[in-house]
């Protein structure tokens, strides 16, 4: 998920290689996944060769986020809140998605997690709450209560525009091109905000190797 990922985009510097890498790899892995699946079993032409090649995407997308959750176990010795989340969607609109041989299935997902995270870290927010804080954990060392409850709100905001790009790539684009920007293009997107946060979450307290928190 995208929005874990951006969490590992601020803490990854001040962390061993392999600390960073592997919740990265478990987020990411699965979704790469679906892409090469996809990409490999498609056939050009059909609308439908297309379809199967997305629930063929779709299958190892489900297989995938299982053992994801099973190696974070094991390796981690914890699965994150996002991780669960996400692989509870994955399975659920997965098991859509082939039962009903629709892809759309799937495409909606990314809109449901985007606005779920959007309304609890707004609502949080609203009501003095940083929501955000317990579910990257000690992602932040050292941020206060006023840089949490900023950054639960900017990242709020930014997935409910994640959300309506979402449902405006998917009612607009092909599968194919909508999962290529789905993989890539957001997966850019959610790190360069995370980065953007960075200024913003020094002057609150945020502890960085090499750099020093500024009033």
């Amino acid at each position: 998920m995208p929005q874990t990922a951006a969490a590992q985009a601020v803490a990854a510097p001040k962390k061993k290689s392999e600390g960073s890498l592997l919740p990265l790899l478990l987020d990411f892995g699965p979704l790469l996944i679906f892409f090469a699946v996809f990409k490999l079993t498609q056939s050009d032409g059909a609308a439908l060769a297309s379809t199967r090649a997305a629930i063929n995407g779709t299958l190892a997308f489900m297989v995938a986020i299982l053992v994801a959750v099973a190696v974070s176990k094991w390796r981690l010795g914890r699965v994150s809140p996002m991780l669960w989340l996400s692989a509870v969607l994955v399975v659920g609109f997965g098991a859509l998605t082939v039962y009903f041989n629709d892809e759309r299935f799937i495409q909606i997902k990314p809109t449901i997690i985007y606005s779920g995270f959007a309304a609890l870290l707004l609502g949080g927010w609203m009501m003095g709450k940083p929501l955000l804080r317990y579910l990257l954990q000690a992602a932040y060392d050292g941020l206060d209560e006023t840089g949490w409850l900023k950054l639960s709100r900017n990242w709020g905001l930014f997935f409910v525009v994640m959300a309506l790009i979402n449902e405006g790539l998917r009612q607009f684009l092909t599968f194919e091109t909508w999962l290529t920007v789905k993989v890539w293009g957001v997966t850019a997107l959610s790190f360069l905000f995370a980065m953007s946060q960075i200024p913003m979450l020094m002057k609150h307290g945020l502890a960085l190797e090499g750099a020093e928190a500024k009033d």
